[in-house]
């Protein structure tokens, strides 16, 4: 790296790739003519076309990239950083986003890091917002970086919860906000939000929770304690417990990452963060709530890489799947999927829209929030508070001719009455309801108002669900229940015969739970004309059941004793999940 020859940034910022790796004397003018003769069949970068060529490496092209958008080179292999720069960036976060600190000057603010890739500037956004710093960005080769975080970040030599933790207890400027509760001012809540440690542990909670895929993470001030816990696969699990008196700062540093006021500490507040982990967006969305002693807060993790958004891959078994699958293609009608919250709906709903998401197809969705923002459906965000209802939202909806609409959740009459006539008018609803099952949905419609002939006319199917957590492959063990075990299920040791059983036995990779990520459950229950009749004549949802059941509806406990079966989850899962199916 030392020998490498650079002109001055100034001259070859801005100009065409070719002509600033001809001044960097990498190529000739007869090789970028070659290229760009070739760019006209290939229709690529010319960047990637040079490498192709051999007449360049791709640390060449990076540099020129970089230069092109006015990054320096630097040499972070040739450098001794002192040891407080590299404590800036925590091990993690280093690791994560492929950077080394190397200067930091306090009179600006301004940290200068090293990357090797000229586009990572995802990397300096979130830096940015994460570290509290301006962050200048150098370029220097991927070996460089690799060679900088073996030595400065050695593995296992990372920072640890409990470690940091010990740290803030120790620290004399947060503790002497220790018992000062409510009558913290603002310019001391602007400095423990600003304290470095607080960044931090905040930090690291973050980046840990991302890794470890969970879905929430909860800060919550007790009147002795400050409780941190995530929700990983459905369970809530406590973490090393930081000392009380920094919840202001916690929940301080949380509205600042959200754009929250953090003067505000008596109503709730709601926001989002945004970042990028290895290139993959997630969106933080953060609820504030006053309590007793404090502000709770906890972040909704929405991870697009770790959610499957295909219909094969949500955990419906191969009939269901083309039952499913014919629904979703009706030209009209309604598709309910229901089941408590945080059982896969959304899920399964943007994995159907997914599915028929093309050119030829208007989609239009009213959600509150919008989870998941995808390519070619037109989302709104629900907003009750400036009179933006699902109702409102669905009546302008019908003027905007789509072929599929989404409605979040069916809450109240008018909307229930307004899908029900965008279904009438040739389009296909999709909605979520809160019940425990697919019959019991008829019994909650009609509660809401809705007339019964309505609902014969317009609806075509109930998809009700659950999610069940998946026994961990790793430490996956065969044992025989007992007959108490079965009994739980309702089934006896001859019906099982010599099937295996499984659970997880607890390691490493599952954090000793036994249980690595989840499956979905699903019991659909299809119209014809004698169901339609039942509900006409308002028969109650245990008959509708039964009548489902003759006619093929497999329920959620048998779902789940197929999941069982299959070795995938376990009998404790399933009898959790369907505790309220066998009436």
């Amino acid at each position: 790296m030392s020998d490498r020859k650079i002109p001055p940034i100034e001259q070859l910022r801005g100009r065409q790739l070719g002509r600033i790796l001809i001044k960097m004397g990498k190529i000739r003018r007869a090789e970028v003519h070659e290229a760009l003769e070739l760019q006209k069949e290939r229709r690529r970068p010319i960047g990637s076309i040079l490498v192709e060529l051999a007449h360049i490496t791709e640390e060449d092209l990076n540099i020129a990239l970089a230069a092109q958008v006015g990054m320096e080179l630097t040499n972070v292999a040739g450098m001794d950083i002192p040891g407080e720069i590299i404590a800036l960036v925590p091990q993690q976060m280093a690791a994560t986003y492929r950077v080394i600190p190397f200067d930091f000057d306090p009179n600006t603010n301004r940290l200068s890091v090293a990357m090797a890739s000229p586009d990572n500037f995802h990397a300096t956004d979130d830096m940015q917002t994460l570290l509290g710093f301006k962050i200048k960005a150098f370029i220097c080769t991927e070996g460089e970086v690799q060679t900088a975080l073996d030595r400065y970040y050695p593995e296992g030599g990372g920072e640890s919860m409990s470690g940091l933790i010990d740290e803030i207890s120790g620290d004399e400027d947060l503790s002497k906000f220790e018992g000062r509760g409510e009558s913290i001012d603002l310019e001391d809540l602007k400095e423990m939000a600003d304290s470095n440690p607080v960044k931090r542990l905040l930090n690291l909670v973050l980046l840990q929770a991302i890794r470890d895929k969970a879905s929430d993470i909860h800060f919550e001030p007790f009147e002795d304690e400050f409780k941190m816990r995530y929700r990983i696969d459905g369970v809530l699990y406590d973490m090393v417990p930081p000392p009380k008196h920094i919840a202001a700062a916690i929940a301080s540093r949380v509205k600042v990452l959200a754009n929250l006021d953090i003067a505000e500490r008596r109503v709730p507040q709601d926001g989002r963060i945004e970042l990028q982990m290895h290139g993959n967006p997630i969106d933080l969305r953060v609820s504030i709530l006053p309590t007793m002693f404090g502000e709770s807060v906890v972040m909704r993790v929405l991870d697009r890489s770790n959610v499957q958004l295909d219909l094969d891959r949500i955990g419906l078994r191969d009939d269901d799947l083309l039952v499913f699958n014919q629904l979703i293609r009706k030209p009209n009608g309604i598709v309910v999927n229901t089941g408590p919250t945080g059982s896969g709906k959304t899920t399964t709903l943007y994995a159907a829209l997914n599915t028929l998401n093309d050119p030829e197809t208007k989609i239009l969705t009213a959600e509150d929030p919008v989870e998941y923002d995808i390519d070619g459906l037109c989302q709104v965000q629900v907003r009750p508070e400036v009179g933006l209802t699902f109702g409102k939202a669905l009546r302008s909806f019908l003027r905007q001719d789509p072929d599929v609409i989404l409605v979040g959740e069916v809450r109240d009459l008018e909307t229930a009455q307004i899908s029900v006539q965008a279904s009438l008018t040739g389009h296909l609803v999709f909605t979520t309801l809160h019940t425990n099952d697919a019959p019991s949905s008829i019994a909650r419609l009609l509660d809401l108002g809705l007339d019964s002939f309505l609902i014969t006319a317009t609806l075509e199917a109930v998809v009700a669900q659950r999610l069940c957590r998946k026994i961990c492959a790793n430490c996956k063990t065969e044992f025989t229940p007992s007959e108490e075990m079965l009994m739980e299920l309702g089934i006896t040791p001859d019906d099982v015969g010599d099937q295996p059983f499984y659970y997880g036995r607890g390691c490493d990779y599952c954090n000793n739970t036994g249980y690595r990520g989840r499956l979905g459950i699903f019991e659909i229950m299809v119209m014809d004309d004698h169901l339609r009749e039942l509900i006409m004549r308002h028969a109650s949802s245990n008959l509708l059941r039964q009548e489902a059941i003759k006619r093929g509806m497999r329920t959620l406990r048998e779902s789940g004793l197929k999941a069982i079966f299959d070795g995938a989850t376990t009998i404790e899962e399933v009898v959790k999940e369907t505790l309220f199916d066998e009436n």
